[in-house]
């Protein structure tokens, strides 16, 4: 994928012709459309046009989700937001197939033949569970932040005990309880079938894939309309306003389960993770810093050391690249569902930065060394042109 922050012809498309209508040659006279532009690039403008309201593509039948074309489509050149949708598509679709290599395409379809296996043949629980239904999910404070989706509306429902990280009571009781019982169903069908499953990640060994069996229509309203626009005040270094795919998961923890979880980040840009219960002791989320990928393994500074207890309901809301990990559970069980949220804009364009001192405790250390290195040698220069001009 390539970006272009030029409005210039540069980083336009190219329709044939010179913009004038087609006569069609018929005796009538009649006026033919102009065949569909073709585009000797494709790029996307480096900002996004903020007044631009994008296309729904919940209904056609895509590649990749339809969130990540809404959130593209801001970024179109100027003279190609007006093209009919399918234009548009093709033009998207092109730029996504070159970012997606060939062996990255296939396993996705892999993917997307093993997800319609298992929605074909396993058998709901809670159907509410599988629309957004906002009233009935969530606690009545947290839906008025988001009504009023301001940054003191979510300062006044939200503690942040240690910079980066947020903490807010979020879930109904009767929501966490239904999605635990869902939860159990699936393991049961996958049990009693003998149905191998994709485990969360390649740390966990128990636990469930939400989006794998139905849910994921209704994680990205989650993500879309609850926790984007909290990210886009909180988050917006590291894309919290272009969200636009999401990996939800639930985790499970006790002694007959993974008991605890090592340090790491997360293969996003922001991490929602909410415990839904249930009686349990230990487990805290422990947290050292935030990190990119050149400085993961560097030493934690002063000030970066958090330790937090999960609360049945309360969420915990950080940036993916914030190392953290889970102390033991020491007894009963719990079971966490998290939400990778990520930006396929914000890691475009980070391939082609260098310092993330916006974020990246480490690269904030190096910036400032730099600077003091730069002015103790300007100042070392002054210094020897002054004695110069003395002798």
């Amino acid at each position: 994928m390539s970006l272009d922050g030029a409005h210039g012809s540069g980083g336009q498309p190219h329709a044939h012709g010179n913009g004038t209508i087609y006569a069609s040659g018929q005796q009538n006279g009649a006026v033919a459309s102009p065949p569909p532009p073709t585009y000797l690039t494709h790029r996307l403008r480096l900002n996004p046009n903020s007044d631009h309201k994008p296309d729904t593509y919940e209904d056609l039948e895509l590649d990749f989700s339809p969130l990540v074309f809404s959130s593209l489509e801001r970024y179109l050149p100027p003279n190609l937001l007006p093209q009919p949708r399918d234009v548009k598509v093709n033009y998207m679709r092109e730029i996504l197939l070159r970012y997606y290599p060939e062996s990255e395409r296939v396993r996705l379809q892999k993917h997307r033949e093993y997800r319609q296996k298992i929605i074909s043949n396993y058998q709901r629980l809670h159907r509410e569970l599988y629309t957004m239904h906002a009233s009935n999910f969530f606690v009545p404070s947290f839906l008025k932040a988001i009504n009023e989706n301001t940054e003191q509306a979510f300062r006044n429902i939200m503690s942040e005990p240690s910079p980066g990280i947020f903490t807010f009571e979020m879930l109904q009781p009767r929501f966490c309880e239904m999605l635990l019982a869902e939860v159990e169903n699936f393991e049961k069908w996958v049990h009693e079938t003998k149905f191998r499953i994709m485990r969360p990640n390649t740390m966990n060994k128990y636990g469930a894939v939400l989006d794998d069996f139905g849910l994921e229509t209704m994680l990205d309203k989650l993500m879309e309309d609850f926790i984007r626009p909290i990210s886009k005040v909180f988050f917006p270094e590291v894309g919290g306003s272009t969200l636009d795919a999401h990996h939800g998961f639930v985790l499970e923890y006790g002694m007959d389960r993974d008991v605890d979880l090592g340090f790491h980040v997360d293969d996003a840009e922001v991490t929602l993770n909410v415990c839904l219960g249930k009686q349990f002791s230990g487990g805290e989320l422990f947290f050292r810093g935030v990190r990119c990928e050149k400085h993961v393994n560097t030493e934690t500074q002063a000030g970066e050391i958090f330790d937090y207890s999960h609360v049945p309901g309360h969420a915990v809301l950080h940036r993916g690249r914030h190392r953290h990990g889970a102390r033991a559970t020491t007894s009963g069980n719990r079971i966490n569902f998290l939400l990778w949220c990520r930006s396929s804009v914000f890691r475009e364009l980070r391939k082609y930065q260098k310092d993330f001192s916006s974020w990246c405790k480490e690269c904030q250390c190096e910036r400032k060394e730099r600077q003091r290195q730069s002015v103790a040698a300007t100042k070392l220069e002054f210094l020897r042109r002054e004695g110069k001009a003395a002798s």
